[in-house]
């Protein structure tokens, strides 16, 4: 029998404030993932990916490493950027992404599918122009497939890296398990291993640009206010946790080398995420 990991008190209050932060806003209906009515939902209960959405520290870096590689691609960043609202309502749009992400690994069949139904009628109604020229439609299979991607690393790479280590059999298989909702969403190619998302990232990677925008977002990050005051520094150590996880050549392109963890900060973060049982 496993002996339950009981964190220190500052730990559990920040991972509790996390988790919050990530998944419960105050004006919106309470979803209660304890209580399944007895459907299965899209992934396992002994999937890898339970153990990776299971923790808040995990979640919350990994979306905002998924965010800045989202907003590296010039059709997606102008989609997200004029389209949403997460300028004017940052705290609103993490937790509609939250828990978007939670409803699709824990939730009921029925609660996902009328979830990603909703999202893909928003998403129907996201088009435009970039400044470039580019024409853009939020269900493009090309965007589809790096959003999809970027979010699957994001979280994967965050829960392996500030968590616990997953073994590369355990990385190929929570990538795979997202495929049912991927299907969903209409993505042709979510990669299902990680030589495939290496293999889209390194398709993608000559459309990748620089942008302020970037740098704005992790602005907003920093210093919007997510987490309660005693816990408000906190947030530039996700961020910049999350801008490590960024691959380095990404990294420089972007213009955020020296935006990360210093040596002592990454050995913090860990502690903070260590899991619970």
């Amino acid at each position: 029998m496993t002996t339950p990991i009981v964190l220190p008190w500052p730990l559990q209050s920040f991972l509790e404030a996390v988790a919050q932060a990530v998944l419960e806003p105050p004006d919106r209906p309470q979803i209660d993932f304890s209580r399944p009515i007895g459907e299965a939902g899209l992934v396992a209960s002994d999937s890898v990916s339970w153990r990776v959405f299971k923790n808040p520290l995990s979640l919350f870096i990994g979306g905002v490493t998924a965010v800045i590689l989202e907003l590296a691609e010039p059709r997606v960043r102008t989609g997200v950027w004029e389209h949403t609202s997460f300028r004017q309502n940052p705290i609103r749009r993490l937790h509609s992404t939250g828990l978007a992400a939670m409803v699709t690994i824990y939730g009921s069949h029925t609660t996902a599918e009328a979830m990603i139904a909703r999202v893909r009628r928003i998403h129907d109604r996201v088009a435009g122009v970039t400044s470039s020229g580019e024409r853009y439609c939020a269900n493009d299979p090309d965007l589809l497939n790096w959003v999809q991607a970027t979010a699957a690393y994001g979280f994967v790479q965050a829960y392996h890296v500030y968590v616990q280590q997953l073994s590369a059999l355990e990385r190929d298989r929570c990538y795979a398990e997202g495929a049912p909702a991927a299907r969903l969403f209409g993505v042709p190619g979510a990669p299902g291993s990680e030589a495939e998302l290496e293999a889209l990232f390194h398709a993608t990677a000559g459309r990748l640009e620089r942008s302020a925008i970037v740098l704005e977002f992790l602005a907003i990050m920093r210093s919007a206010p997510i987490l309660p005051l005693p816990l408000r520094p906190a947030q530039h150590l996700l961020v910049a946790a999350a801008v490590d996880l960024v691959p380095y050549r990404v990294q420089a392109l972007l213009g955020l080398t020296g935006h990360g963890l210093r040596t002592w900060e990454v050995a913090a973060v860990r502690q903070a995420g260590v899991p619970g049982k």
